[in-house]
């Protein structure tokens, strides 16, 4: 275990429990912000994919709200609300590797997984009622986008302070 990683986990800790106290209090779900979060690590902390994350969930959570117009409007044609969702998936799916290297901002695997997410969160905790989907929307795009500033902060502060040399594309830096 290096010291570097020690001290980035520490900072990141509080980074965690602020954002966290912040969703809390403004009664917000914090998860569309923290998956953003969790993909700017997988993608080793490079800056230039934070636009494909934030804008790849928009686009997933966009289309949970697309899902329910298009099911009842198709349903009748193709013989029932199962096929009429099965016909959405298809499309989206097909969309997103159809146009991913067209425009790959758009249609990404984040864009697919916050799809996912979306709607079976709210199916899980909302089945009677239209899920906050615009909420949602909101934490993903501002909340994310500051958890990906105090990540990119933390490794400025470690840098400044000699901790650690400033995070990399290719991951959190190691000594």
């Amino acid at each position: 275990m290096s010291k570097t990683r020690l001290i980035f986990g520490a900072y990141l800790l509080v980074l965690i429990v602020v954002a966290e106290l912040i969703f809390h209090h403004f009664h917000l779900a914090a998860w569309p912000g923290f998956m953003v979060m969790i993909f700017f690590f997988v993608e080793h902390m490079d800056i230039k994919k934070a636009s494909h994350i934030l804008v790849g969930g928009l686009v997933g959570m966009a289309l949970v709200l697309c899902a329910a117009p298009f099911i009842g409007a198709v349903a009748p044609l193709v013989g029932g609300p199962e096929l009429a969702n099965l016909l959405f998936i298809v499309l989206v799916v097909y969309s997103i590797v159809a146009f991913g290297e067209i425009v790959p901002m758009v249609f990404n695997n984040y864009a697919f997984m916050f799809l996912t997410v979306s709607a079976a969160v709210a199916k899980a905790t909302m089945p009677n009622k239209a899920p906050e989907l615009l909420q949602w929307m909101a934490v993903e795009l501002v909340g994310g986008s500051l958890l990906i500033a105090g990540v990119v902060l933390i490794g400025k502060i470690m840098a400044a302070t000699g901790a650690a040399p400033a995070p990399t594309p290719e991951g959190t830096p190691q000594h």
